[in-house]
């Protein structure tokens, strides 16, 4: 069994799809911050400075004992406060889009530098169907 999971991490593919999932992660932690720390302020500029990050309305009752502000939505999300946190999820539905939109470049740029795959070369032709029912005709001729 040793031998056999050596064999199989000494596999490119193995290999390949680590490196994959270790740049994955860092070009998510690079998406994650275009999104928050340049994308977001501009938008909440735009929108006459709204943060996303704290806009969320509270379902449930605030703890007795919370001394922190009830405006900061990591502290009350912290605290155990039921809340609908709608503004970390635009920011995630626009990290999202960015990514699959930098992706489908990279996809894209990839697809052109590759060169085409080599044509298959093509199966023999076999017998059309005509020439298959004659040889059945001939066959039913020769035993009957």
């Amino acid at each position: 069994m040793m031998q056999e999971f050596k064999a199989f991490l000494a596999r490119g593919n193995v290999l390949d799809l680590a490196v994959g999932v270790i740049i994955g992660a860092a070009f998510g932690k690079i998406v994650t911050s275009l999104t928050e720390d340049l994308i977001m302020p501009v938008i909440g500029m735009a929108t006459g400075g709204v943060n996303f990050t704290n806009k969320f309305i509270v379902l449930g009752t605030v703890p007795a004992t919370y001394t922190g502000s009830l405006d900061d939505y990591a502290a009350l999300k912290a605290a155990g406060v039921a809340m609908l946190g709608y503004g970390a999820f635009v920011t995630a539905i626009i990290a999202f889009v960015l990514m699959a939109f930098v992706i489908f470049l990279i996809v894209r740029q990839a697809n052109k530098l590759m060169p085409p795959p080599a044509a298959a070369p093509a199966a023999p032709a076999g017998p059309s169907e005509v020439d298959l029912l004659a040889e059945i005709r001939d066959e039913l001729r020769k035993r009957g």
